[in-house]
């Protein structure tokens, strides 16, 4: 019997032009460990495959649609539908290919290939295929197609905490330069001792938000600092915050940020800058204070030289904030346990530990660990280890 020594079926389907879409959603079999074979496969969530049906009846109401008329919105929709429905015909024929290689058992040999087959080949993408589609066919995260704002602040630690936040800082930029995304520093605010005490980074690029909003919480740093002369490995953190941008926060944008605001809701305060900055410092009242007086919010900048800009930086980051906050509030509506950003910089609500010791990067969400530390500060492996938790 040849079989195992035949193009797999399913890689001629994978390469055909076009995409190979299920005539109904299979109700996947839910495997476990069984006698004919050791290996075991991950489905999707009954409520996952109900939500495919939906998008299978959506994709033939749109493709009449379309039909009749072209729609830019709808044929992008219509697009990103065929893109899901392809990946569970990929599903379809990788799971039965799954089950005709597990009842493979009379012969040793063959059973041997078998094995070796769904290992290095079919699990593998089935894994992949069934990850992807968990996050498609999760619920839409609000914002998600929007650019970001990271705001990072040292928590516990001192100076040691406030160098950690620059090296988040970098590790960001990097990533963003990675990912060839559009990327500018609002602000970094340094104390007296030149060290950070806040930094804001925006990312322009849409879908960025979806990305980087993994990296809301306290991360820590366990690691022996340079002015340390007995060895003493030192324990740091740094709040890091994820915003969904929803302003360019420009002097063009400054007009419709402040359209979003009913009269007196934000009172607007000039004052002379502070800090580093040259002749213009202390000279001319640059530095804008915004008040959201329903939430007393408060937000400053004083980073340009323009007051129009800044405060167009101001009302962008505004915007931002309010944003998260309704987001947060509405999270605790639904009486989910927990929210998606940071509540303190307490070192016990860490989501990330960078051991410099031991080479290693740890996601305690997930319990899962990456030991190529610098090449996650270099941004090379950040996006593998966010992937690592959003495709959980």
């Amino acid at each position: 019997m040849n079989s195992l020594l035949r193009i797999p079926r399913f890689a001629l389907k994978w390469g055909s032009i076009r995409p190979i879409l299920p005539k109904k959603i299979p109700n996947f079999p839910r495997f476990n460990s069984s006698t004919r074979s050791s290996l075991t496969i991950p489905t999707l969530s009954p409520s996952l495959l109900e939500r495919a049906q939906t998008i299978q009846q959506e994709h033939k109401e749109l493709s009449e649609k379309l039909a009749d008329k072209y729609i830019p919105d709808l044929q992008v929709k219509f697009d990103n539908y065929t893109n899901i429905l392809s990946m569970f015909g990929k599903l379809e024929t990788l799971t039965q290919e799954y089950i005709e290689l597990t009842e493979i058992t009379d012969d040793p040999g063959l059973y041997k290939e078998a094995q070796e087959e769904l290992k290095s080949i079919v699990i593998p993408q089935i894994e992949k295929l069934v990850s992807e589609l968990t996050v498609k066919l999760r619920p839409p995260v609000k914002y998600a197609d929007k650019g970001c704002i990271i705001e990072l602040r040292p928590g516990v630690g001192g100076n040691e905490a406030s160098l950690f936040t620059g090296d988040l800082l970098n590790m960001y930029i990097n990533f963003a330069s990675e990912m060839n995304w559009k990327y500018k520093i609002i602000s970094e605010g340094k104390n007296s001792s030149g060290f950070i005490n806040e930094a804001i980074l925006s990312i322009d690029t849409l879908g960025s938000y979806d990305i980087m909003r993994h990296e809301s919480g306290v991360h820590r740093v366990q690691r022996i600092p340079e002015t340390e002369t007995k060895g003493r490995v030192h324990t740091s953190t740094s709040a890091v915050v994820v915003l969904p941008k929803l302003s360019e926060g420009n002097e063009s944008s400054l007009k419709d940020d402040e359209r979003v605001f009913a009269p007196g809701e934000v009172r607007i305060d000039t004052m002379r800058a502070g800090g580093k900055g040259g002749q213009h410092v202390n000279t001319t009242d640059s530095a804008v204070r915004l008040v959201h007086i329903p939430t007393g919010m408060i937000v400053i900048q004083q980073d340009e030289r323009s007051q129009p800009l800044n405060k167009a930086k101001a009302f962008a980051i505004l915007r931002s904030r309010l944003a998260q906050k309704e987001q947060e509030e509405e999270i605790l509506r639904q009486k989910k346990l927990r929210t998606d950003q940071v509540s303190s910089t307490d070192r016990s609500d860490k989501i990330k530990t960078y051991n410099y010791k031991e080479n290693r990067v740890t996601d305690h969400r997930i319990n899962y660990s990456m030991h190529d530390l610098q090449g996650v500060l270099e941004g090379r492996k950040l996006g593998q280890l966010i992937d690592t938790y959003r495709f959980q």
